[in-house]
C-alpha cells in the first residue's frame, strides 16, 4: 500500500519553524519499570489497529508486543530499541502523528538509548512508584538532559500496595537538581498511571476506581502538549541522520533515521557521508514511513519525521544522508566508552566442529565486524594471535547477549573471563566505578554488607523501604561485580534485587579476592559414568550427568577445597565374578549444577575458558594437558618469587 504524504501545519519559534502535527517522543526508564508494557497499552488504546490484531503479536513471559526478539521474550527484558507510530486525535480537535521510541532499561544496553535520543524532541521518564529512581534512571535522564529534552514524568505502578509516590516525586526532583537541570526541566509535568491496567491521571491522590480515568488519554495529551514539535527546516539542504540499521534479504540494508532538514524523496540522488568523512554517491530506491508497527511506502518525508531508506549502498549507523549538490554532515552519534572487555577465540577443544556450522576465525571475525555496524557501543580489536579477538562492551550482560545470539546462529567459539578496561589519567591507572543499588530483606542486610564490603564496596546510603525491606546504595569497582550476583542471591535466599550502572573512573583499588573453591578437571576423554560420579560425590558439586561426553582438561565440577583437582570422571566399574554385598543397593546421585551463560562467564578464572556451541556450554582450562598446566603454574610461582625478591 502506498500512502501519500499530507500537508503539515507549522509554527515559527526563535529556533525556527516547527512541524506541529508530529511528535517524536522516547520512553526511558530503569529496567523493569514498565516502559514496554506502557507502550503496548498505548498501541492498544490508540484506535489504529483492528480488534485482535495486536493480541496476535503478543509473546514471551509477559505477553509483550514491542519485545519481539526471541531473546527479549525469553529473558523478559528489552535489548533493542524500537519505534512505532500512531495517529492521535487530541481533545482540542487537532490530529497528530506520534513517533514512539521504546528503549532498553538495562545499563549494559545504554548505547541503544544514547543513539535513539537523537531522534526524539522529548521524553517520557517512567519511574516505579515503589522503587523510585535507580542507577539506570540517572543514566538515561542525564543523557536526555544533555540532548536538551524536557522530561514528562510518569509515576508508574501506582496501584502497588507498597507505593510511596510522594517520596518518589521528591527523589526525581532531587535527581534532576543533581544532574544540573535548568528551571524549564525542573518544572516537569507529572502523571500517575498503571501501564498494566491501562489508565493514567494527573490527580494525586488517585480518585477511586469509579471516578478515575479508564484509559491512557492523559499520556497522549501530555505528549502532544508538553513535547515540542520537531524543527521543520524544509527549505534547507537535505540532512538525515541514520540511527539504526535493518536488513531484508530481498532489498538488503535499510537505513532508519530522522530527517533533520530538507525533504527526502523516493528516487532522489544523495550523498552518504560516512563517519570518517568519505562521500558515497547513492540513490533512494524506496522510502518507507512508520505506521503502527509496520512501514508503508511514501513518495517523500519532510524534516522532523522518521523514515526508513531502502537502496543506500554501505550505509551504517552514524552516517548522514545529505543533499547531492551540497552535502553537509550532521554531528555523529557519540556514546560512552566500553567498560568491559572479553577474549573471543576459536573453539580448539577435541569436540570442535561437531555441533556448530561456523567455526573458523575468519567467520567469527566477519560476524564481529557485522555486529559493529549495528552496535555503536561495542569495540573489536585483534588479539595476541590471528585466532583471538578482544571484544569490549558495557557489561557482562551485553557481551553475553552477543555470544548467545552467535550460538543460535550456528557459531562455535571460546570466550575468556570478562575484564575491566583500565584508563590512564594524569599518569595513574584508573578503573571504572559503578553505583550499586541492592534492595533486600532486613534479616539479610548484614550478609549483603559483608559480601559487598569484602569486594571494596563503599556504603553511601541505607534506608528502609516499607516494613521488611532495606535499600542500600554502594560505590564499587566494576571488576568486583563480576561473580557477585550469584553470591548475593545465595546469601539472601534469592530475596535481593540488585542494579548497577557506570558512575566514574577512580584510581585502582588493589587486588580483590578470587573464587574461593578450585575446580574438578577431567583426566581423559570419554563418557561420564554413574560409578565415577558416585565416587566423587564427596569431592564437590558436579556440572555433568551420566553419559555426558567430556574431554581431558574440561571442568566437570567445583572442588570443596581451594585447589584444582584432576579426576577420572569416565571411570568404569570393573566387572568381576565375585558377588558384591551392595549390588542391589539403589544409589541416588546428587543433581548436577547447571549454569546459564552469564553465570558461566562470571564463574571462570583467568586460566579458564567457556566453550560455546549451538547446543552446549562447557567450562575448560586454557591448557588442556595436565603436565602443561603444572609447568605453567610452576613458572608463574617462580615469576612471583622473583618479583618479591626484586622489591
Amino acid at each position: 500500500m502506498t500512502v501519500m504524504s499530507t500537508d503539515v501545519s507549522t509554527t515559527s519559534t526563535s529556533q525556527g519553524s516547527r512541524n506541529d502535527s508530529i511528535r517524536n517522543v522516547a520512553i526511558i526508564a530503569h529496567v523493569d519499570h514498565g516502559k514496554t508494557t506502557l507502550v503496548d497499552t498505548l498501541l492498544k488504546q490508540s484506535g489504529n489497529f483492528r480488534a485482535g490484531e495486536l493480541e496476535k503479536l503478543e509473546g514471551g513471559q509477559h505477553g509483550l508486543i514491542m519485545d519481539s526478539n526471541p531473546l527479549e521474550r525469553e529473558r523478559g527484558i528489552t535489548i533493542l530499541s524500537k519505534n512505532c507510530a500512531v495517529n492521535y486525535h487530541s481533545a482540542d480537535g487537532k490530529d497528530y502523528r506520534i513517533n514512539i521510541l521504546d528503549t532498553p532499561g538495562h545499563a549494559d544496553f545504554g548505547g541503544e538509548v544514547e543513539r535513539v535520543l537523537r531522534m526524539a524532541d522529548g521524553c517520557c521518564l517512567l519511574v516505579d512508584a515503589s522503587e523510585g529512581p535507580l542507577p539506570q534512571t540517572k543514566f538515561v535522564l542525564g543523557k536526555a538532559l544533555e540532548a536538551g529534552l524536557k522530561p514528562v514524568v510518569i509515576v508508574n505502578k501506582v496501584d502497588r500496595p507498597d507505593q510511596r509516590v510522594t517520596d518518589v516525586v521528591n527523589e526525581i526532583f532531587d535527581l534532576l537538581v543533581d544532574l544540573g537541570a535548568d528551571d524549564h526541566a525542573l518544572d516537569f509535568p507529572i502523571l500517575y498511571c498503571s501501564g498494566k491496567q491501562g489508565w493514567a491521571t494527573r490527580e494525586w491522590p488517585v480518585p477511586d476506581p469509579a471516578n478515575r480515568p479508564k484509559d491512557l488519554r492523559a499520556v497522549f495529551e501530555a505528549i502532544v502538549k508538553e513535547v515540542p514539535g520537531p524543527l521543520a527546516e524544509t527549505e534547507k539542504a537535505l540532512q538525515v541522520l541514520i540511527t539504526n540499521i535493518d536488513y531484508n534479504e530481498y532489498v538488503g540494508r535499510i537505513g532508519i533515521g530522522r530527517v533533520f532538514s530538507g525533504t527526502i524523496r523516493a528516487g532522489q540522488q544523495v550523498k552518504v557521508i560516512k563517519r570518517d568523512g568519505k562521500l558515497v554517491t547513492s540513490k533512494v530506491a524506496q522510502l518507507l514511513q512508520f505506521a503502527g508497527l509496520k512501514r508503508t511506502e511514501v513518495k517523500s518525508v519532510e524534516a522532523g519525521d522518521l523514515c526508513a531508506i531502502v537502496g543506500l549502498e554501505s550505509v551504517d549507523i552514524g552516517d548522514t544522508v545529505a543533499d547531492f549538490e551540497n552535502p553537509v554532515a550532521l554531528p555523529t552519534i557519540r556514546v560512552e566508552e566500553p567498560t568491559m572487555t572479553m577474549l573471543f577465540r576459536i573453539n580448539d577443544s577435541p569436540f570442535a566442529g561437531q555441533e556448530g556450522e561456523f567455526v573458523t576465525s575468519r567467520q567469527i571475525r566477519d560476524r564481529l565486524m557485522d555486529e559493529l555496524q549495528r552496535n555503536v557501543a561495542m569495540r573489536v580489536e585483534p588479539g595476541r594471535s590471528s585466532d583471538e579477538f578482544m571484544v569490549s562492551g558495557r557489561g557482562v550482560l551485553s557481551l553475553g547477549i552477543l555470544i548467545e545470539t552467535m550460538r543460535r546462529e550456528g557459531f562455535e567459539l571460546s570466550v575468556g573471563k570478562p575484564e575491566v578496561i583500565l584508563k590512564e589519567i594524569d599518569g595513574e591507572m584508573h578503573e571504572p566505578i559503578e553505583e550499586l543499588v541492592i534492595d533486600t530483606s532486613n534479616e539479610t542486610v548484614g550478609s549483603v554488607m559483608e559480601l559487598v564490603g569484602g569486594r571494596k564496596g563503599e556504603l553511601k546510603k541505607m534506608e528502609p523501604r516499607g516494613e521488611s525491606t532495606t535499600h542500600m546504595l554502594f560505590h564499587i569497582p566494576s571488576r568486583c561485580l563480576i561473580g557477585m550476583k550469584g553470591r548475593i542471591l545465595t546469601a539472601t535466599q534469592g530475596m535481593a534485587v540488585m542494579h548497577h550502572s557506570f558512575l566514574r573512573f577512580a584510581p585502582v583499588a588493589g587486588e580483590i579476592a578470587h573464587r574461593a573453591q578450585g575446580v574438578l578437571i577431567a583426566l581423559e576423554t570419554g563418557s561420564v559414568t554413574s560409578y565415577a560420579i558416585e565416587a566423587l560425590s564427596d569431592r564437590g558439586s558436579l556440572f555433568v550427568v551420566p553419559q555426558d561426553k567430556v574431554y581431558a582438561g574440561q571442568i566437570v565440577g567445583e572442588h570443596n577445597r581451594d585447589n584444582d583437582l584432576t579426576v577420572n570422571i569416565t571411570r568404569l566399574k570393573q566387572l568381576t565374578n565375585f558377588r558384591a554385598a551392595s549390588k542391589d543397593a539403589t544409589v541416588v546421585l546428587k543433581a548436577a549444577r547447571k549454569m546459564s551463560l552469564e553465570a558461566a562467564l562470571e564463574y571462570i578464572e583467568d586460566d579458564e575458558l567457556v566453550e560455546l556451541t549451538p547446543t552446549s556450554i562447557r567450562l575448560r582450562k586454557k591448557l588442556l594437558d595436565e603436565s602443561a598446566r603444572r609447568r605453567a603454574d610452576r613458572q608463574s610461582r617462580e615469576r612471583e618469587e622473583d618479583a618479591r625478591a626484586a622489591r
